[in-house]
């Protein structure tokens, strides 16, 4: 009686453990086939949404950069040849456009790799979970291509917390299970169980979309092909291609079966399959275990698969070139910020929109070799200056300030390549002009009604005021002597300090600033003397866009975008204001550009080096070196409307001294005229504009005038010299 009951007990029992498998087997299937509920938004899969990259494009149409979160490039079926998708299929998924979404055929093979012997010995240790020293007792591997789809499509978070130790999925069941089997093992259950469920809704709703299984398989393949992680930073086997063969996907044919099977067996394992330079043997056994596969599922001949496995490793690895225009690329996204309140970098990043910025490759070509030719010639003199120099170069359109070149600092500093990522010199360092200052406060002259170039100034000692309990400043010329009166137009030329301090005294330190305010200085300037000699800060910017409204007579704000594409087609320009007329009446503007004409002209000019035969093109400027010769300053520009002005400023991040005599015409001046040659050379702008007749006529009248009194001017040398600090700038 008791043997029966015990049977009966034991029979209850296993029914009701049957009954509850049954159930709870019931219920799974249901949710995997048939549970509909919180499932992910299918539309930019369907409408093959996937990321892609955004580029920034020059003036020419030529890309100066390509940026993405993830680099890709959409691949439709047609587009992938027949020999990739082999490729595919024999190293991922063989039955694809058979079944469902799961292989169940390929059930067994992946059961068979279930570490049952951890399983024992977890039940054996009484239900312990211990899993920091141990490994996941289900294996990766053994998805299909729809599973390897979701997953990185839809599961990117789950997959993500996986391998935690903290148990994700809620409910008793998982819990008990989880004190067996580990916390990580029913984490990864959970995930497949999921990832079943959304392959078979993903493969019936594409089906619905495209009409039939085999064209939904197509689409399917496409977006893997597209989507997969190929390593080093490439997505999609059409990138890939490119990276590592430097060949488009699309000129793959059956003689290059290697190179597809070596790319369809990185996708299993980017780390361990993608090419690098360090290990091979991983990377051709991959390879060829491809091939073979590819070989035993029909997909090439006992020849092909020969001929394919003989070859070595054919592998390019493209090498990105050292990026010609950071700073460009750099201005551009903070422009797009700025000028368009509704795009951003990320829509960039995504592919969303491309930017056709104003900038010329071939110009920032230009611009970059001057640059390093000027520093290289400084490392020459000073040896122990090697790779700590600075510079930067800004080069615009005189009609409407587009920026053609902008070189932030030069190519490889600090021990790495220049990157966007980096300082722009151009636009956010802030340093004193010194003497290219100088301009300002001429025009600030002409405008006042009382001077001309022939106005005589007096060039003698002349203190500033230096605090309230500190002495007064006396103020020198960068060589130390006075020429008593002398004309404007020679004190401009000559860059006498002496003179620019004694003429902002004369028309009030505030004309002289608002001058410079509306030749587009914005940042703010100090009511100092001293700011006639440079003393105030400003960017290398906008003292190239002052420039560029003098020689022009417009006012423009620089910019760097010209237009915005959208990826819906939809093409968007960038608000900003037309060029206006500069609000200074014509005869000032004259006086200024041919004073600026005659600092070139002059033999005592600082820039007449720029006048010699080697130079044939009509330009006016100015230099500019501050105190202590810590900055070298050139900006320059051929003449009018359809002119182009270039700024130049070399010197130490740390602002130390560059060494007696490192002038702005020893420095800078031969980097200005290095590019003004060859982008005239090129043609690149048209030609270069001249000067009106009349006012080289009056320059070449003003060389047979005579000049001061040699005694005079050495007079005045000896009986101030001793008075005089050194405020010195050129």
């Amino acid at each position: 009686m008791y043997v029966k009951n015990v049977a009966l007990l034991c029979g209850g029992i296993v029914a009701a453990l049957s009954a509850c498998t049954i159930v709870l087997a019931a219920g799974e299937v249901h949710y995997v086939y048939f549970d509909r509920r919180n499932l992910p938004d299918i539309g930019r899969f369907t409408r093959f949404e996937f990321s892609t990259a955004g580029h920034i494009y020059d003036a020419g149409d030529r890309p100066l950069i390509e940026l993405a979160r993830e680099r890709r490039e959409i691949s439709r079926y047609e587009d992938i040849p027949p020999i990739v998708r082999d490729a595919i299929l024999a190293a991922e998924d063989k039955r694809f456009f058979s079944h469902n979404g799961i292989d169940y055929l390929s059930l067994p093979r992946v059961l068979g790799r279930v570490r049952l012997g951890m399983l024992v010995w977890r039940l054996v240790r009484g239900g312990r979970h211990d899993e920091l020293r141990g490994s996941a007792l289900f294996p990766q591997g053994g998805s299909t291509i729809t599973q390897q789809l979701v997953r990185g499509n839809f599961m990117r978070g789950v997959t993500a917390r996986e391998n935690s130790y903290e148990l994700r999925p809620a409910g008793f069941a998982a819990q008990a299970l989880s004190s067996v089997m580990g916390a990580r093992s029913i984490n990864m259950l959970a995930r497949k169980r999921e990832e079943m469920r959304l392959s078979f809704w993903l493969e019936r709703e594409m089906r619905n979309q495209f009409g039939s299984k085999r064209r939904a398989k197509e689409e399917i393949l496409a977006r893997y092909a597209t989507s997969v992680y190929m390593g080093h930073g490439q997505y999609g086997f059409a990138k890939a291609a490119e990276y590592y063969f430097g060949r488009p996907l699309s000129t793959f044919t059956t003689d290059d079966a290697d190179k597809a099977a070596l790319l369809a067996g990185i996708a299993k394992s980017p780390r361990d399959y993608a090419p690098s330079t360090t290990d091979s043997g991983m990377v051709l056994r991959r390879r060829n275990q491809t091939l073979i596969l590819m070989r035993a599922n029909g997909f090439l001949s006992a020849e092909a698969t020969a001929h394919a496995l003989a070859r070595p490793l054919d592998v390019v690895r493209d090498t990105p070139a050292s990026l010609q225009a950071p700073s460009v690329v750099e201005h551009v996204l903070e422009e797009l910020t700025a000028r368009h309140a509704d795009l951003s970098v990320e829509d960039l990043l995504q592919g969303r929109i491309q930017v056709y910025a104003t900038a010329d490759a071939r110009v920032q070509q230009i611009v970059n070799d001057a640059l390093e030719h000027g520093l290289a010639r400084y490392e020459a003199r000073h040896p122990r200056a090697r790779g700590l120099i600075q510079g930067s170069v800004v080069v615009l359109h005189n009609g409407d300030g587009r920026i053609l070149a902008e070189a932030g600092g030069r190519r490889f500093f600090n021990g790495h390549s220049a990157s966007y990522s980096d300082y722009n010199r151009v636009t956010k360092s802030l340093r004193q002009p010194g003497s290219a200052m100088k301009p300002m406060v001429y025009l600030a002259a002409f405008r006042s009604g009382d001077f001309t170039l022939e106005t005589m100034v007096p060039d003698e000692p002349i203190s500033v005021p230096d605090g309230d309990a500190a002495p007064a400043k006396w103020i020198s010329n960068y060589d130390g002597r006075f020429k008593g009166l002398i004309p404007v137009r020679q004190a401009l030329a000559e860059s006498r300090n002496a003179v620019a301090v004694w003429i902002t005294a004369q028309i009030g330190i505030d004309r002289v600033l608002r001058t410079s305010r509306s030749l587009g200085i914005r940042t703010p300037l100090q009511r100092y003397p001293t700011t006639a000699l440079g003393a105030s800060e400003t960017t290398l910017l906008e003292l190239a866009n002052a420039y560029r409204t003098m020689a022009s007579g417009l006012v423009a704000e620089p910019y760097l975008i010209r237009e915005v594409l959208r990826d819906s087609g939809e093409i968007i320009t960038a608000p900003r204001r037309r060029p206006v007329p500069l609000s200074i009446d014509s005869d000032a503007l004259s006086l200024i550009q041919e004073g600026l004409r005659g600092v070139v002209r002059l033999p005592t000019g600082t820039a007449h080096a720029l006048a010699s035969r080697g130079f044939p093109i009509a330009v006016m400027g100015k230099t500019g070196t501050t105190s202590d010769f810590r900055d070298a300053i050139f900006v320059g520009s051929t003449y009018g409307r359809d002119g182009i002005t270039a700024a130049v400023r070399i010197g130490f991040d740390d602002n130390r001294s560059l060494g007696s005599r490192e002038t702005g015409s020893r420095l800078a001046l031969p980097v200005f005229q290095e590019l003004m040659l060859g982008v005239y050379r090129e043609q690149i702008v048209g030609t270069a504009p001249v000067f009106p007749v009349s006012m080289e006529d009056r320059i070449t009248a003003s060389l047979l005038r005579p000049t001061p009194d040699a005694a005079t001017t050495v007079a005045l040398t000896g009986l101030f010299g001793a008075q005089t600090a050194p405020v010195a700038t050129r």
